[in-house]
C-alpha cells in the first residue's frame, strides 16, 4: 500500500513540479508551473485530493465509494479525495496521479508546456 513518501517522490519526480505549504504547516501542495494539481495532509488519515476530469471524478466515485469522494475543500466537480487505505491498488493511485498533472499541465501555456 502507498504511503506518504512515495506520494511525495512519485508526484515530485515528474516535470516542472515543486511543494509548498501555502494553507498550513500540515497541508502539503504539489504544482506544476505554480498551478496545483496534488495535495495532502501529513497529519491527518492518508489522503490525496487530485484533479479530475469531472465525468471521470463522478464514475471513479461510483466504482470506489467507501475510498473516492468529492474534493474536500475543493471544487466538488473537478477534484476528488481519495482515502489510500489499501482498497485500491497503488497501479490505479499513480494513474490518476498522473491524469491530475496532465491536466494541469495542459491548460499551461504552449511556453510553459514547451519547458516541462
Amino acid at each position: 500500500m502507498m504511503n506518504i513518501e512515495e506520494f511525495r517522490d512519485y508526484c515530485i519526480s515528474k516535470p516542472g513540479v515543486t511543494e509548498e505549504f501555502p494553507f498550513d504547516e500540515t497541508t502539503l501542495v504539489f504544482k506544476v508551473a505554480g498551478k496545483m494539481f496534488a495535495l495532502t495532509d501529513l497529519e491527518d488519515e492518508f489522503s490525496i485530493n487530485i484533479k479530475c476530469d469531472p465525468e471521470k471524478a463522478i464514475e471513479l466515485r461510483e466504482l470506489y465509494p467507501d475510498s473516492v469522494f468529492p474534493g474536500y475543500h475543493m471544487s466538488k466537480k473537478h477534484w476528488n479525495t481519495i482515502l489510500i487505505d489499501g482498497r485500491i491498488p497503488d497501479k490505479k493511485l499513480y494513474e490518476w496521479t498522473d491524469h491530475s498533472y496532465e491536466l494541469v499541465a495542459s491548460k499551461l501555456s504552449k511556453t510553459l508546456r514547451k519547458q516541462l
